[in-house]
């Protein structure tokens, strides 16, 4: 699968923005997505991730209360709102997504997803 991510841009603090996501093939409904952030000078982290169905998610601490993750599988599509930005979310963000099940404490690795978006920056300003 191909993924395509898009949506970033510069924002001020307490703003928001909506990432997208969008997935080639016919297959998008049975792959676990995930949003992870690469900061300048720090090390990749996770910030969200949803099952097949939507109906699961899971939220780093940092994000949560603020990101909202979301999928159209007939748009073979994941999306991430991110509301009340701060400075500390500038990063770029990289969706990825997961062929295998939802294991509790895997799915928040990077190294556990198999397809990987090329990434959108995201540039909050103080």
């Amino acid at each position: 699968v191909q993924l395509q991510a898009s949506g970033g841009g510069l924002v001020q603090a307490g703003g928001s923005l909506r990432l997208s996501c969008a997935a080639s093939g016919r297959t998008f409904g049975s792959y676990i997505m995930g949003w992870f952030r690469q900061a300048p000078g720090k090390e990749r982290e996770f910030v969200a991730v949803i099952s097949w169905s939507g109906r699961s998610t899971d939220y780093a601490d940092s994000v949560k209360g603020r990101f909202t993750i979301s999928r159209d599988n007939a748009k073979n599509t994941v999306y991430l709102q991110m509301n009340s930005l701060k400075a500390e979310d500038t990063a770029v963000y990289i969706c990825a997504a997961r062929a295998r099940a939802w294991v509790v404490g895997v799915i928040t690795s990077y190294d556990s997803y198999d397809y990987f978006g090329q990434g959108t920056l995201v540039t909050v300003s103080s």
